[in-house]
């Protein structure tokens, strides 16, 4: 948990050196302390400041390169170089690089013989490489950054010192902070660990006492292992400014356990109710826990102080979906793209949401809604465009529309027999959800015999077999599936759950879904067959337990109807028919509630 803990907590409070771990360019810097002084204003008006103090950079840097004519001498050489270097060879156009770069002082020759060093994977050749083009221009940020990456990275890290103690001098002190935040990310990366430490006290010594010195050493000591020492110096930012969500954020990272840190999150909370970052870690932590409706209810606080932010929207449907709560999920993901579509420059991908959206569309029964949810996917890799083809082939077959499907399916070309496989599958689906499970199997047997080492196809095969009546091929299957992958859980799940829902060899049963249940000890899935094998075996109480705690992670309406029976043998009839009340809401459909009230004789 701890780790969980320090990603998503540090992520969006440090996300100046989480995001972007090299340290920033001073023209960078002169453009957020331009903004930040602008914000006092209006937000437009620091964007606009940042972007003239970058576009002023910009041309300062363009000034400052040398007028070198393009001789057909010189001409000729860059080209040799770079056919060269296209053609694998690096080593000899990187040394006409650097050659060139010392005979007409432009340093972007240099930074082409960098960049050739760089993917060749040759750090020594880089870094002498990146020294020159920051002799050659030293006033460079780009140089400055990348001279800093790979001296941070190699043996020797004394030489990184001197510019870090430059950068904190130079910066004014509303944005020292950021730099004193980048120049902990950085060193944290040394291979020399006890001389990054020691570089780092010696450049925080100036500002030793300010809120950003005591949380940056506290960040270094946490990253030394000395926990207590840590607690000593958030606690002394804390002391300095009681309401800094870093500094309590940075305590709960360096105390010993999940009660200190529970304690540590919901104490400040109440003091400071809008604390978003505590209060978002403090979500977080909940859904480490499980507790997701507790977890639901703080992001739905976040929400409300601000109504926009995506993090938190796509958080909530996901907690929607882990609820059963289809029409909430549906609600905040869609959110989520469309504030993502109002803003351009953000670059998080809204392709899962996206799919989620279509699938939720699909249950609800809106195969067009499913569709034009697929069709907003942006585009993707070679991967994601087949999976988006397969989706809609099966929505067109849901559809009704089963030759199109297939027509669609068989179009698709894959090279790889794992991605062929998959089309096989799909194809058989379509059919199965036309009705036509027979024309399923044939074409699954197949498949199975040309594809005869692929667990999931056979896995696919194995339940289509049940559904089929061929028992005998479904178990052979599954145990094939168990040898080809021993760790596949839901392969002795689904054979331990047919035998008991046929109610034979109860014991072997309760073997199989006991080893699945070990793989995966928090599968919802898996516990109901649990209950249900105990049911069989008459350990009613036993079956409850399993029962309702497969119910409470997940409200599935074949979980319902299962503790509804166990219940119902209890005595506990109200109970049951509450249950399956639920289960018929859910799924009005559902063939599992309607065999077992005709078999018990009821009716809803």
């Amino acid at each position: 948990m701890k780790n969980a803990f320090v990603i998503v907590t540090l992520s969006g409070v440090l996300s100046a050196c989480a995001v972007a771990p090299q340290p920033q360019s001073e023209s960078k810097m002169a453009a957020q302390v331009a903004a930040a002084e602008a914000a006092a204003v209006t937000p437009e008006a620091a964007e606009a400041a940042a972007l003239a103090a970058e576009k002023a950079s910009a041309e300062a840097e363009r000034a400052r390169l040398p007028k070198v004519p393009l001789t057909s001498a010189l001409l000729n050489q860059l080209l040799r170089a770079e056919f060269g270097f296209r053609n694998g060879d690096w080593q000899g156009p990187y040394l006409t690089m650097l050659s060139l770069a010392q005979q007409t002082r432009d340093p972007r020759l240099a930074r082409r013989a960098a960049e050739m060093a760089l993917a060749a994977r040759q750090p020594e050749d880089t870094l002498a490489a990146v020294r020159q083009w920051r002799q050659l221009d030293p006033q460079s940020d780009e140089a400055t950054q990348y001279y800093l990456g790979m001296v941070i990275l190699s043996d020797n890290i004394a030489d990184a010192e001197a510019i870090f103690r430059k950068r904190l001098e130079g910066t004014p002190p509303n944005a020292r902070g950021i730099v004193l935040y980048q120049v902990q990310q950085l060193l944290s990366r040394a291979k020399d660990k006890e001389a990054a430490s020691a570089m780092l006290e010696r450049l925080i010594a100036p500002y030793r006492n300010t809120l950003e010195g005591h949380v940056v050493l506290a960040q270094g000591l946490i990253g030394k292992g000395d926990k207590a020492g840590a607690v000593r110096e958030a606690r002394a930012a804390l002391a300095l400014a009681p309401a800094s969500e870093i500094a309590v954020l940075t305590l709960a990272q360096a105390s010993e356990n999940d009660d200190q840190v529970r304690g540590i999150l919901t104490g400040f909370i109440a003091a400071h109710p809008e604390a978003r970052e505590v209060r978002a870690a403090y979500a977080r932590m909940l859904v480490n826990d499980k507790r997701f409706e507790e977890a639901r209810t703080e992001f739905l606080l976040l929400d409300k102080q601000q109504p926009d932010n995506v993090t938190t929207l796509y958080a909530l449907g996901v907690l929607s979906t882990q609820l059963n709560d289809p029409s909430g999920a549906e609600r905040y993901f869609t959110r989520f793209v469309d504030v993502l579509g109002r803003n351009p420059n953000d670059e998080r991908d809204p392709s899962k949401a996206l799919l989620i959206l279509s699938q939720l569309a699909e249950e609800r029964g809106d195969l067009k809604a499913a569709v034009d949810w697929l069709d907003k996917l942006p585009e993707g890799d070679e991967k994601t465009v087949f999976g988006v083809q397969l989706r809609r082939a099966q929505l067109l077959g849901k559809g009704g529309d089963v030759p199109a499907a297939r027509r669609l399916l068989t179009s698709l070309k894959p090279a790889d027999p794992a991605a062929q496989a998959q089309v096989a599958a799909a194809e058989a689906q379509v059919l199965r959800d036309a009705g036509q499970a027979e024309q399923a199997f044939t074409l699954m047997q197949a498949a199975a015999k040309r594809f005869p080492k692929n667990p999931d196809l056979l896995y696919d095969f194995a339940l289509l077999a049940e559904k089929t009546g061929h028992l005998d091929v479904m178990e052979a299957t599954l145990r094939e599936v168990m040898r080809l992958a021993p760790d596949n859980h839901h392969a002795y799940n689904a054979l331990g759950y047919s035998l008991a829902e046929r109610n034979v060899r109860l014991e072997e049963a309760r073997a199989l879904i006991e080893k699945a249940l070990s793989m995966a000890p928090e599968d919802p899935f898996i516990m109901d067959s649990m209950g249900w094998v105990q049911y069989r075996l008459g350990n009613l109480d036993a079956a409850e337990a399993h029962l309702r705690r497969a119910y409470g992670l997940r409200r599935d309406p074949e979980i319902a109807v299962h503790l509804g029976e166990v219940l119902w043998q209890k005595g506990m009839q109200a109970d049951a028919r509450n249950l399956w009340r639920e289960a018929r809401a859910k799924d009005p459909q559902n063939g599992t509630l309607r065999s077992t009230l005709a078999r018990l004789r009821q009716s809803l």
